[in-house]
């Protein structure tokens, strides 16, 4: 890309015809001259013949050079949509998936018929995509959601993303550990809904794209010889720290229905069922607990 300065009289509008050659896709092109620009979609359409600052250049031709590189979008713009929420991504978590949203539905359809106020966890937040969406969504100070992870790098951005969602953050909660022990002791017996997307990918599943083995967290993605090591323990513990009937839901991957549904039976939940996502794959497994 040329120098972006303004002797060069280059303006958005032109630019995002020179960046799509350079990055194959116009809407790529396009988000990338937004966020290089501080400009929301909205924004943006009221500057687009406005001439592109030489400090908007360089973050420009930094950002494609990272794309060139094989880094995820995502990680180069470092936000991402995930429903109504704005966040912020890095390589400290994984990168939200628009299937992983529909967890959040499912969820919100279990949880319209509880008595408030309730009490939910995400176990294994990440960037908080899932718990921060509860609460936005769900009315204000009816819940609190208790956001939990291993990894202390990826609460420190769901932390950071909590504060971007003003006054539904007063329900986040946060704790630093593996799975439940992440939690308040106080909690057991106590907690209405569950909801988790785990790790659930097998070790060396050869189906797994090359840039999410460079880019994106391990410890988030594999678990085990059958990717369902962190779904045992995840299903097998959640009685003792949900009241009776409450709710239990995980993201899982397409092949793992049956197996994962088995796991909720031989815990002794009841009212399992395996429901599908966008392409009409299994995706999600939820359960009552007896």
């Amino acid at each position: 890309m040329t120098n972006s300065s303004h002797e060069d009289f280059v303006s958005w509008r032109d630019m995002i015809v020179r960046v799509t050659e350079q990055v194959g896709e116009r809407t790529v092109a396009k988000w990338l001259c937004e966020h290089a620009s501080g400009c929301d979609a909205e924004d943006f359409a009221e500057v687009l013949d406005e001439l592109v600052s030489e400090r908007a250049g360089e973050h420009l031709r930094a950002m494609i050079e990272r794309l060139g590189n094989g880094e995820p979008l995502q990680y180069v713009m470092g936000r991402w949509s995930f429903r109504h929420l704005d966040l912020l991504i890095d390589e400290r978590v994984l990168i939200p998936r628009p299937e992983t949203e529909l967890l959040v539905d499912i969820a919100k359809k279990h949880l319209e018929s509880i008595q408030r106020p309730m009490t939910i966890v995400d176990l294994g937040t990440g960037s908080g995509a899932i718990g921060l969406s509860l609460l936005f969504e769900l009315p204000l100070e009816s819940a609190t959601v208790y956001m939990t992870d291993a990894s202390e790098d990826a609460l420190h951005v769901a932390r950071a993303n909590a504060a971007g969602i003003g006054r539904p953050s007063t329900g986040a909660r946060f704790g630093n550990g593996s799975w439940y022990e992440a939690l308040p002791i106080e909690l057991r017996g106590t907690v209405h809904a569950i909801v988790s997307n785990p790790p659930y990918i097998a070790d060396g599943d050869p189906e797994v794209g090359e840039s999410v083995l460079q880019w994106e967290p391990h410890h988030a993605l594999f678990a085990g010889p059958d990717g369902l090591n962190d779904v045992r323990t995840i299903v097998n513990e959640a009685h003792d720290w949900l009241i009776p009937g409450g709710f239990l839901a995980l993201e899982m991957g397409y092949t793992q229905g049956n197996a994962v549904a088995e796991i909720f039976s031989s815990a002794g939940f009841s009212n399992i069922t395996v429901h599908k996502d966008l392409a009409g794959l299994d995706r999600f497994v939820s359960g009552i607990a007896r």
